[in-house]
């Protein structure tokens, strides 16, 4: 007997030995903090199940014109532009074009708004024609849309200073835009000679999520639907190549990400990087916090968020300006990005940083150096800083 208890607790010590092994060689999951894909907390069933499915369908790829992919695109997928929700890279950088003149800028009928630089074997991919202006955009990250899509126009309004009244040097306005037949304005939009405000895209052109996701399917991907029949190589109507309901799956998957999550909140350093940030008037323009209003999602409804953006345009300077415009916006104007998730960026971009609205920027003080027109007061002021001053800013920024 005594030898057989020997035994049994031998054998004990070896599967906790052998457990306890397993456990260290495991890889561990990564933190919430260090991600940017995921659900919002608290969808029910019936959500989570649409979420999934808008995921899959983000996941698709697409591969001949039997699956609905071209004859000319931009990627061949949702994800392909934005891996992990993240930002997109120079390889999946984007190029809008059109022909500025005294109005705006006139889309040539050559296939603008955008460039199809890829195209099926046989085809030729389009050149931007010549004398049009144009503009390189990176793509952004996903997180925390459906939060931006449900900031009231009065409170967008609310944040605008046309005429600079407070004389800061900053005057945001909103793009007043037309918005496609399928898109139903919001409870309380506000509407200026049939145009209404806009808040996605790099010049805040794009009015809802349903808007940034048919143009996507058919501008990046070639992919006409119910929503837009228009073939991007055609010019033609054709049959619908997506479903309805998969492009509202895709809808709700973009609502319902999650909000990117502040790292290191705690941290001294990134604490006081925060006041500095405030102090150099950057928190003017990269507005820190907003509020949704109410929203059929019940887990988005009325809820505080930090994504540092006011939504609105500003003047960056004539070193930003491409001469390109869309909306009511002038070439020089750019909508501010939201800077939450900003320290999570290398992830997707090849392990470093492709920063402003075309990725030319490689740094975040590389990014800051390049704001001129109403950001040129804080970036005098950021260069005034001392060592430690801007190096606490700098952890900050990259704690977002």
């Amino acid at each position: 007997m005594k030898k057989k208890a020997n035994t049994g607790l031998g054998l004990l010590l070896f599967f906790t030995v052998i457990l306890t092994s397993c456990e260290k060689l495991t890889p561990q999951l990564p933190k919430d903090d260090e991600l940017l894909d995921g659900p919002v907390e608290g969808l029910n069933e019936a959500q989570t199940r649409q979420h999934l499915l808008g995921d899959i369908a983000f996941n698709d790829q697409f591969f001949t014109t039997e699956t609905g992919l071209g004859p000319v695109f931009v990627a061949n997928s949702c994800v392909s532009c934005h891996a992990g929700d993240g930002k997109g890279h120079p390889f999946t950088t984007l190029t809008r074009f059109g022909q500025k003149d005294s109005t705006g800028n006139k889309f040539l009928g050559q296939g603008g708004p955008q460039l199809q630089n890829r195209a099926l074997p046989g085809i030729m991919p389009e050149q931007i024609p010549s004398g049009a202006s144009f503009a390189k955009f990176t793509p952004p990250l996903n997180t925390g849309l459906g939060y931006l899509e449900l900031v009231s126009d009065a409170d967008i309004l609310a944040m605008a200073d046309p005429n600079d009244a407070d004389g800061d040097g900053i005057s945001g306005v909103p793009n007043w835009n037309a918005i496609p037949f399928y898109v139903y304005p919001s409870p309380g939009a506000i509407v200026q000679n049939g145009k209404y405000i806009c808040r996605f895209g790099k010049k805040a052109s794009v009015y809802d999520l349903l808007q940034q996701t048919v143009n996507a399917y058919n501008q990046d991907i070639g992919i006409t639907s119910d929503f837009e029949p228009v073939d991007a190589y055609s010019q033609k109507i054709i049959d619908p190549e997506i479903s309805m309901q998969t492009v509202h799956d895709v809808v709700f998957y973009l609502q319902t990400l999650k909000a990117p999550i502040q790292r290191n909140q705690d941290d001294e350093e990134v604490i006081y990087g925060k006041q500095v940030f405030t102090a150099i008037n950057c928190a003017v323009c990269h507005t820190p916090t907003l509020r949704t209003s109410s929203s059929a999602i019940s887990v988005l409804s009325n809820k505080e968020f930090h994504p540092y953006t006011d939504l609105l345009l500003h003047d960056m300077g004539n070193a930003l300006d491409d001469g390109y415009t869309e909306g009511s916006a002038k070439t020089y104007e750019w909508r501010t990005p939201p800077l939450w998730g900003l320290g999570l960026s290398p992830n997707s971009q090849g392990g470093r940083y492709y920063l402003l609205h075309d990725g030319r920027a490689k740094s975040i003080e590389e990014a800051i150096q390049m704001h001129g027109g109403e950001g040129e007061q804080s970036k005098v002021k950021f260069n005034q800083l001392s060592d430690n001053d801007r190096k606490a800013l700098l952890k900050f920024l990259e704690s977002l």
